[in-house]
């Protein structure tokens, strides 16, 4: 197959369908059905899991779980992207991640009470595959568009993401819909395999396209390991010596933080602290809320590249950031489905728009370098430790105070730190584009 140049029409829809691919994992199973399903599982009455010998909460026994695939992420990523970089095949890191976080989407269909331990473990690899495969994906952008086109393209690939996994979990709310029972945990487990069969699936067109890599192939030696190391030295140098780019990358920790732990919490918080009318009532508005978010946030991710190439990025993302604050206020008073479901909306509005800016914004900033998956790294690991250090807060205060009302609302200080932290981004030679 002919290599495909940068900025063609062909290898940037390719670039953006991996998100169509992927982005069913965390609607449904971070977001939506395997909550449910889990929810079924180990219902309020009796909502202890014994697990390694410990009798844990559910509830707590997935967030240590989901912590710790963040930190493994976190650890290995930068290590294993600057292999990747070095031995010029990003692609298959990014293959590799695919599939074990889609096979273990697909082993989730045997996760029972009886069976805990796999499916725990499935649930533990399918975050690393998801959120592994990203860093190599995001890596690719400056790779294969140019600066002007890749606020545009950052949205197409998260718009691309929101509407396909919509469509998937419309899927299965059809089949869940109406079933009670085992029957209803059957087509749970099915939308599962089917997140799986999606992801691969869909993938092919992305990996079709897509370039293997740089070419410093033929330079790889027994060191390879402490190579990866060597080329965080060097990206880390270049933080020190580029003071927009570290300025905007300690911004976006701090309002990252902030951003991943609301949509993490999300349903949560709509299933315990909203007077909702019944049971049913209960879950059929948070998966509608669930769908408001995805279907807003494809306009959201448009709307927010049109102001990028009217205003610039860092003005855009200071209102965004501003946004984002008074939606954690207006948070703390909502007590209605009415009001959740208004609220879901604005979150969907500013989420898509704030990921795919930050996304773009961060590849500006970057040098001319075939060494892109090593700088991206470090943004992935800044994404990830935020979302470690900002689920713990949210966790703390929440036992401490008994309020997941506070809790949200004390987000609100990130959103305000993150926007005086983009105030003090400097304009450099990329200024007339961020």
């Amino acid at each position: 197959m002919k290599t495909l140049q940068k900025g063609s029409k062909k290898l940037m829809n390719a670039w953006a369908f991996y998100d169509w691919a992927n982005s069913v994992y965390p609607l449904v199973i971070s977001s939506s059905i395997f909550p449910l399903y889990y929810g079924f599982l180990f219902p309020k009455d009796n909502p202890n899991v014994l697990f390694l010998g410990f009798e844990l909460k559910n509830t707590a026994l997935i967030s240590f779980v989901t912590a710790f695939a963040f930190l493994c992420v976190a650890v290995f990523s930068p290590i294993l992207s600057g292999i990747a970089d070095f031995a010029g095949n990003k692609k298959r890191f990014m293959q590799f991640f695919c599939y074990l976080g889609a096979l273990s989407c697909i082993g989730m269909y045997w996760f029972t009470v009886e069976n805990i331990y796999f499916g725990i473990t499935c649930f533990f690899f399918g975050l690393i595959g998801f959120w592994g495969s990203l860093v190599f994906y995001n890596s690719y952008l400056p790779d294969i568009a140019f600066k002007e086109q890749q606020d545009s393209l950052s949205a197409r690939g998260y718009s691309y993401g929101y509407i396909g996994s919509v469509i998937l979990l419309i899927i299965n709310l059809a089949m869940i819909l109406g079933k009670d029972g085992e029957e209803a945990l059957h087509a749970m487990r099915m939308a599962f395999a089917m997140t799986g069969i999606w992801w691969i699936l869909f993938a092919q067109y992305a990996f079709y396209y897509l370039p293997k890599g740089n070419k410093n192939a033929d330079k790889i030696t027994k060191d390879v390991i402490l190579n990866g190391f060597k080329e965080l030295q060097k990206v880390q140098s270049y933080l020190q010596q580029n003071l927009s780019l570290y300025r905007y990358l300690t911004a976006f920790f701090v309002y990252s933080m902030a951003v991943q732990t609301v949509m993490l919490v999300a349903t949560y918080f709509g299933e315990q602290e909203i007077n909702w009318a019944t049971d049913g009532e209960k879950t059929t508005g948070l998966i509608i809320s669930i769908l408001v978010i995805q279907l807003v946030a494809v306009v959201g991710a448009t709307l927010t590249s049109k102001a990028s190439e009217k205003f610039g990025n860092i003005p855009t993302l200071l209102v965004i950031n501003a946004i984002w604050a008074i939606i954690c206020v207006f948070a703390y008073f909502v007590t209605e489905p009415i009001h959740f479901y208004a609220t879901a909306g604005f979150v969907g509005l500013v989420m898509g728009g704030i990921q795919a800016l930050s996304r773009s914004t961060y590849s500006k900033f970057l040098p001319k370098t075939d060494d892109t998956t090593s700088f991206f790294s470090f943004y992935d690991v800044a994404e990830k430790i935020g979302i470690v250090v900002g689920m713990a807060i949210y966790g703390l205060i929440d036992q401490i105070t008994g309020s997941m009302r506070n809790a949200i609302v004390f987000l609100t200080v990130f959103f305000v730190i993150g926007f005086l932290l983009l105030l003090r981004v400097p304009k450099n030679k990329t200024s007339e584009v961020v």
